[in-house]
């Protein structure tokens, strides 16, 4: 699975993106003031970006929106904000751990309004990127797109052989508009980083990362047509999972073409009547192949909602759309197994261990009071029928626990417990006796027991025998290295002091203000000393004494404007 790695793209701070973006900053807050949030730009400074004449307007908002909830008023704002933003909206809903259930619940139903661009375009694109003209390339191609998505569109056509098509078609100048939206936002969450101590629990700039991290996977039309040769060899010998082609021929940069699949809709009860196999044997097939993916190759699709599955005459299902995948690593696969063992065990003890190890806490944590949490947590399921597990309510409750006590959860971890529980309520919904806890089980407890199978046990210590004997290697030249670095007095101690950026900002300013009051009053004291000695100065003292009021007002609006005197 190392194929699938993609090295983390973190952003840089740099205040410029703000100036040299004036137009998208301006309406972003505009934006923000239109939906009731002029404290959180007063407090960020944002006013300054506005232009003089809106400034000194009282801002308006109809009363609807002034009663709203600030989730609802949070939701409509990355809708008004376009494509990046709904797209950011999106990946935040899935990070329980970090925002409030509310917000949460009012992200999840984001949607994206986007208008498909004109046909020619599109044609103008694949002819660009496959470099032949569009008869060439294709026996049709139906100029109107079939749908229309935030990053791009599809449109029907028809391989010279006969078989249908379908073609994705990148939206023009998408990257620019995501990377210009990304740089804005990223400033955003450093100047709330800056300005509200307190939100650093909420991580403003790692949830940019991961949205930047995401979305630009998702741009990489080749990567997703890697993943769906890759998903298509490991399934190659499983006949319930059907992989649509990808021809690697009409694939090239922000194109796409694969098979077209004219499959039954999962959630349509009437269509699915008319398979060879029950209901309930294609949810069952369905959460099959989901832990085959996530337990057995460690690689999953992460966005399996409704529209993403199709469900073939024979009763195999069609898997779309493999922009977005998660990677399970061994490590983590394992974490996994052991968090469902210690519930099934009653271990308090190792299941708080466990908790620690997958996820990263942003505060210290209360152990004793996590202990306690976490005893509730099993007593609401030790001893429960396997068939009355609600996995979707057991993950949901285990993220809650993790929200309370500040703990991060690795993104691929909460991809999947979003995939699970999305897996479980189509399930839920087409076959209601269906029990995902069930499909699960087995492959836990295999898991559990290859861990200890001989083999597994001689392949960790022959690898912890050589990363020791690495250590035990480089230790003497580890060691030479730090004693030559000290007696030539080279060696540097790095300290970090929480908050003392927001500290140092701060006297700053008041430095700052300090200079411009002395400088003020010594102009002012200057102008009337001269204007009372030498009445011929007049010219000259009288724009310098009004300068210096001028200064002075424009002082007294900013101290009170930042609401601290």
């Amino acid at each position: 699975m190392r194929s699938f790695a993609l090295q983390e793209k973190t952003l840089d701070s740099n205040p410029l993106r703000l100036i040299r973006n004036l137009r998208r900053s301006r309406e972003i807050v505009t934006v923000l003031m239109n939906y009731g949030f002029d404290d959180l730009v007063d407090q960020l400074g944002l006013r300054r970006y506005l232009r003089w004449g809106r400034r000194l307007m009282f801002w308006k908002r109809t009363e609807p929106e002034i009663k709203l909830t600030r989730a609802k008023r949070i939701r409509l704002a990355l809708e008004s904000l376009g494509v990046t933003f709904i797209k950011f909206g999106q990946v935040v809903s899935t990070r329980p751990d970090l925002v409030p259930r509310d917000v949460i619940r009012e992200l999840s139903k984001l949607q994206e309004r986007v208008p498909s661009f004109p046909g020619e375009i599109a044609l103008a694109i694949v002819e660009r990127e496959l470099e032949l003209p569009i008869s060439e390339l294709f026996a049709e191609f139906d100029s109107q797109p079939l749908a229309a998505g935030s990053l791009g569109q599809v449109h029907r056509a028809r391989h010279h052989d006969g078989t249908p098509l379908v073609v994705k078609i990148k939206r023009p100048d998408i990257d620019r508009v995501i990377e210009q939206d990304l740089s804005l936002m990223y400033e955003l969450a450093m100047l709330i980083e800056r300005h509200f101590p307190d939100a650093e629990v909420f991580d403003p700039t790692g949830l940019v990362n991961q949205f930047s991290r995401t979305i630009h996977r998702e741009l990489q039309f080749a990567r997703e047509a890697r993943s769906t040769d890759e998903f298509c060899r490991l399934f190659q010998d499983d006949a319930t999972l059907y992989v649509p082609k990808i021809y690697r021929d009409l694939t090239q940069g922000d194109v796409i073409t694969m098979e077209f699949i004219d499959g039954y809709k999962i959630d349509d009860d009437s269509e699915l009547k008319n398979l060879p196999i029950s209901a309930h044997e294609v949810a069952a097939n369905g959460a099959r192949i989901f832990m085959k993916m996530t337990f057995e190759f460690g690689i999953f699709h992460a966005d399996p909602h409704p529209g993403n599955f199709r469900v073939m005459p024979d009763g195999s299902l069609c898997l779309l759309d493999y922009g977005m995948i998660g990677i399970l690593e061994e490590e983590r696969r394992d974490m996994l197994v052991d968090l469902f063992l210690n519930v099934a065990r009653k271990d308090t003890a190792k299941l708080v261990e466990v908790v620690l190890k997958i996820g990263k806490a942003k505060r210290t944590v209360d152990q004793q009071l996590l202990r306690a949490d976490l005893r509730d947590f099993i007593g609401n399921y030790y001893g429960v029928p396997m068939d009355e597990i609600s996995v979707g309510k057991m993950l949901t409750d285990f993220i809650n626990i993790l929200a309370i006590h500040r703990i991060r959860c690795p993104v691929d971890i909460m991809l999947l417990i979003r995939a699970l529980i999305t897996l479980e309520g189509i399930a839920t919904r087409i076959a209601p006796e269906l029990n995902i806890a069930q499909e699960m089980e087995p492959y836990i407890y295999r898991l559990s027991s290859e861990r200890y199978h001989p083999k597994a046990i001689v392949s960790r210590i022959w690898s912890e025998t050589c990363s020791l004997s690495k250590v035990m290697h480089e230790l003497p030249e580890q060691i030479g290295r730090t004693l030559g670095k000290l007696s030539d007095d080279e060696l540097k101690v790095h300290l970090e002091l929480n908050g003392i950026n927001h500290l140092t900002t701060e006297l700053d300013r008041s430095g700052n203000r300090l200079a411009i009051g002395m400088v003020m009053s010594a102009l002012i004291l200057a102008s009337a000393i001269t204007i009372s000695l030498d009445s011929n100065l007049i010219f000259i003292s009288i724009p310098i004494f009004m300068m210096s009021s001028l200064l002075g007002i424009w002082l007294i609006y900013g101290v009170f404007r930042s609401g601290r005197l």
